[in-house]
C-alpha cells in the first residue's frame, strides 16, 4: 500500500513537473493593437484594417493575441489611447490613419521597446516602420470603367482633405476616365473629414445636380454608395466591395488588401527580425485590388479594366506616365512631359489638379 503512495506520488510529480517545464517553454502572444480612426463599418476604410487584424488572428493563431480600439479621433486622443496600448504590453501597434503620423512617433520615442507600424504615414524611427499603398493605382483602372460606362461625360468626386495621396487618387482617375473618353470632366468635392456620412451624402446628392451620372469618392463611410443608389446614378466603391450598401449602383471597387502584410510584419516581429522601413505597395505586391464589377458593366469592360490591372502588375502601365502627349494640370501648366513619369518623390509630394478636373487644391 505505502509503496503504490510512493509511486503515485513520484509519478504526479513527474507529470506536473513536465507539464510545467512544457508551460514555461511555451512562449505568451504576442500582443498587437490597431487603433482605428473609425467606428468598425460593414464596410470602408477601418473595415480593411479590422478584416487585416483578422487575417494575423487567422494566420498565427495562439501566437498572437489582438485587439483594437475603434473610433479615435486623430491628435491628443490618438496619442492617448496609443500610449494606453503600450503601457498594457502590446509589443506590436499598428495605427492606420494619417493623422496617427505625429502621434505614433512621439509615444514610439518612450517605448523603445515597441514595435510601431504606421499605416500612411511617411516618417519613420528606429522602431516606427511606415506604409502605405498605392491607391492611385486602383483609381485609374476605376477611371477606365468609368469612363466607359458614362452617359453625361461627366463623373463626381467627393474628397476628403487636400493631401497627395488624395491629389493623386482624383489625377489618377481623371487620367483614367479620359484615356478611353476625352471628353470626361471631373467635378470634385472638398468635405476637409474623412468621417462624416450626412456630409458625403450631401456632396454626392449635390454632384448628381451637376449631371454627374457617376462618383468616386475619398472618404470613409459607404454614404456616397448609398446615394447613387437612391438616384440611380454608378458608383465606384472604395476600400470595400460596397454591393450590399449599392447593389445596382457600383460599377467596381478599388479594395485595400492588409492581411498578408500585417501577417508578415507579426511574423518578424514573433521571430525577432522585425526592422524599421517604409514599404509603398500596390496591384503587383497584392495591396490594391480591382474587381467586384457591377451587373450592370458589361463583360468587354470588365475584361478591359483587368487586363490593364494586369498591365500595371507587370509594370507596362504606369498611371502618371505621359504616353499619348504631355499632361497639365487644370490651369494649363505642364508636369509631366510626353515619354516621362512621374518619379515616387514626385507623386509623394502632388500638389496640383489634372486637366479636366474642375476644382481646386484648398488648403
Amino acid at each position: 500500500m505505502y509503496k503504490n503512495l510512493v509511486g503515485r506520488a513520484v509519478l504526479a510529480c513527474v507529470a506536473a513537473c513536465f507539464l510545467s517545464s512544457a508551460h514555461a517553454q511555451t512562449p505568451p502572444p504576442l500582443k498587437i493593437g490597431f487603433v482605428y480612426v473609425t467606428p468598425v463599418t460593414d464596410a470602408g476604410w477601418v473595415r480593411q484594417h479590422e478584416e487585416g487584424r483578422q487575417a494575423v488572428a487567422a494566420a498565427l493563431g495562439d501566437k498572437v493575441k489582438t485587439t483594437y480600439v475603434e473610433n479615435v479621433a486623430e491628435g491628443a486622443d490618438a496619442e492617448r489611447v496609443i500610449r494606453d496600448l503600450a503601457r498594457q504590453g502590446h509589443s506590436l501597434i499598428f495605427t492606420p490613419s494619417f493623422g496617427y503620423m505625429e502621434p505614433t512617433l512621439k509615444v514610439a520615442k518612450d517605448f523603445p521597446e515597441v514595435k510601431f507600424e504606421s499605416i500612411t504615414g511617411y516618417k519613420t524611427a528606429p522602431n516606427v516602420a511606415t506604409a502605405n499603398a498605392r491607391y492611385y493605382e486602383g483609381r485609374y483602372l476605376a477611371g477606365i470603367a468609368a469612363g466607359r460606362m458614362t452617359k453625361t461625360n461627366i463623373a463626381g468626386y467627393v474628397a476628403g482633405f487636400p493631401i497627395p495621396e488624395v491629389l493623386q487618387g482624383i489625377n489618377a482617375f481623371t487620367l483614367g476616365m479620359r484615356s478611353v473618353n476625352p471628353k470626361a470632366q471631373v467635378h470634385v468635392v472638398w468635405l476637409n473629414a474623412w468621417f462624416d456620412p450626412p456630409k458625403e451624402r450631401d456632396a454626392a446628392m449635390a454632384l448628381f445636380n451637376q449631371n454627374a451620372d457617376v462618383v468616386s469618392f475619398h472618404t470613409g463611410s459607404t454614404a456616397v454608395m448609398a446615394a447613387a443608389q437612391e438616384r440611380g446614378k454608378m458608383a465606384i466603391a472604395y476600400h470595400s466591395d460596397m454591393r450590399k450598401i449599392a447593389p445596382d449602383a457600383q460599377l467596381v471597387a478599388v479594395t485595400h488588401q492588409w492581411g498578408g502584410y500585417y501577417t508578415q510584419r507579426a511574423k518578424a516581429v514573433l521571430d525577432g527580425n522585425w526592422k524599421s522601413g517604409n514599404l509603398w505597395g500596390g496591384v503587383k505586391e497584392g495591396m490594391i485590388r480591382v474587381g467586384d464589377f457591377g451587373t450592370r458593366v458589361p463583360k468587354a469592360v470588365q475584361e478591359e479594366v483587368l487586363a490593364r490591372q494586369q498591365d500595371i502588375a507587370a509594370g507596362k502601365l504606369q498611371p502618371f506616365r505621359a504616353v499619348a502627349g504631355d499632361v497639365r494640370d487644370n490651369e494649363g501648366r505642364m508636369v509631366i512631359v510626353k515619354g516621362a513619369q512621374l518619379t515616387d518623390e514626385q507623386i509623394l509630394k502632388m500638389n496640383w489638379l489634372a486637366e479636366g478636373v474642375q476644382g481646386r487644391v484648398t488648403r
